[in-house]
């Protein structure tokens, strides 16, 4: 088992650039890289919690890996900013949405795809391991910050019913969403605000790619048709998908989230996996049931999330005692052989992954508690970028993972990971 001191990694399983030898299982990539620790002393003890996003599983250009680092870099110091400041676990993930969300390079929030009709519609959901409320919004027009709306969603739910007996709502869509969200006090955004100039130039590509299919598929113009597939690839407009944050407080409460403006030229009205339930996200606390706390946050072909419910379904694996063998196996079996897609020669998808519990071992002192927490990021797609910090560390680590050469985007799948040993006095975590 890789082990890290104090929240800080020292061997995380990592990084396509050391070529190191893949597992026995075919289709499946992961190495061990050792990382020089980033721990600022001063906050040794004061406070706990880590934190785990990524901005998508799809292809990652080489020409903006810094913007999409930098993207996930932001977003993991915010939620561990809001650890630091004593935020629970729905809180922290919420703030690193928003910062994911408001990047015009991530398909979430402002900048998102287009649909056909040239407007965005954006998805979202939110899940408190804790409680185990979910909040989520769909196809919804006009908010920049949609996870907003999922958390203002799951927070009135706690608060028990409404007038009259009435249940409130979990899950709100198109422009009721918004009305409720205007109406419990989240800014409107006009949508052509939230366009950028990024996603209006893939939207014309998209549309020009679209009429070019179509003569292809009436038999007109074929040799277009090769062209076409090559410069999918090679622009990566469209390709990129759901944003997503897990997160671990200081109480080791486990909370997970997404965000996503869905497919490019999506039919108006689609609703992605990142608003259903069990499919964008899951988190739950350790039980009699279960003794890990777990959470999961999913990116991909929103199609293939929902009919496969790949949060929960990698939720459930990672109470086996090997995690990294059981993700890979749920990623394996659970989805890319899964028999609800049979019929798809080619599966898309990228998790996020971890799950914590307390330490067995012995403490150097009574008052002196730890919790280890695993984490791992698995995908089918030629890439997934993301970034990790614990509230001990510096500064975030990120990565954009990568099949190795030769694989198939699809049908075979990279997985990596480690593991991070949270440490505090007792009276911080109870």
């Amino acid at each position: 088992m890789w082990r890290c001191a104090g929240g800080v990694m020292e061997t995380p399983l990592n990084c396509a650039e050391e070529q190191q030898p893949p597992p026995v299982l075919p289709d499946a990539r992961s190495t061990v890289t050792p990382q020089e620790p980033t721990t600022d002393k001063n906050d040794k003890g004061k406070a706990v919690g880590f934190v785990l996003v990524h901005a998508g599983a799809g292809y990652h250009s080489e020409s903006k890996a810094k913007e999409y680092k930098h993207v996930c870099k932001r977003a993991c110091q915010r939620a561990v900013d809001r650890l630091k400041a004593g935020a629970l676990a729905v809180d922290a993930v919420t703030a690193a949405l928003v910062e994911l969300e408001n990047s015009p390079f991530t398909n979430a929030g402002m900048g998102s795809n287009l649909n056909l009709s040239g407007e965005i519609e954006c998805d979202a959901s939110i899940m408190d391991g804790k409680s185990l409320h979910y909040g989520a919004v769909g196809a919804v027009s006009g908010i920049n910050n949609p996870v907003l709306v999922a958390n203002r969603l799951l927070s009135e739910a706690q608060k028990g019913k409404l007038s009259a007996g009435r249940i409130p709502p979990c899950f709100l869509v198109g422009r009721g969403a918004h009305d409720w969200a205007v109406s419990h006090g989240i800014p409107p955004c006009p949508s052509e605000k939230m366009a950028t100039k990024f996603s209006l130039s893939a939207y014309k590509r998209n549309k020009h790619k679209m009429e070019l299919s179509e003569k292809v598929e009436t038999g007109f113009n074929r040799h277009s048709k090769k062209r076409r597939q090559a410069s999918e690839t090679e622009n990566g407009s469209g390709l990129l998908d759901t944003v997503g944050a897990i997160v671990v407080d200081r109480e080791g409460n486990v909370a997970a989230a997404v965000s996503s403006g869905g497919l490019a030229m999506k039919h108006p009205g689609r609703v992605g996996q990142a608003a259903h339930h069990g499919c964008g996200c899951w988190a739950e606390n350790t039980s009699t049931l279960n003794p890990y706390s777990t959470a999961v946050s999913t990116s991909g072909c929103g199609e293939h999330l929902i009919r496969t419910m790949l949060a929960r379904e990698c939720s459930s694996a990672m109470q086996c005692e090997d995690a990294h063998q059981a993700l890979l196996e749920a990623m394996q079996n659970k989805f890319i052989s899964s028999p609800f897609l049979a019929s798809e020669d080619c599966v898309l998808g990228g998790v996020i992954v971890l799950r914590c519990c307390r330490c067995s071992d012995a403490q150097p002192s009574p008052d002196i508690q730890a919790i280890l927490v695993e984490f791992l990021w698995s995908h089918t797609t030629e890439s997934m970028c993301v970034g990790y910090m614990s509230a001990q560390d510096g500064k975030a680590k990120t990565h954009i993972s990568r099949l190795p050469p030769g694989a198939v985007a699809g049908q075979s799948l990279a997985i990596e990971g480690g593991v991070c040993r949270l440490v505090s006095t007792a009276t911080t975590v109870d």
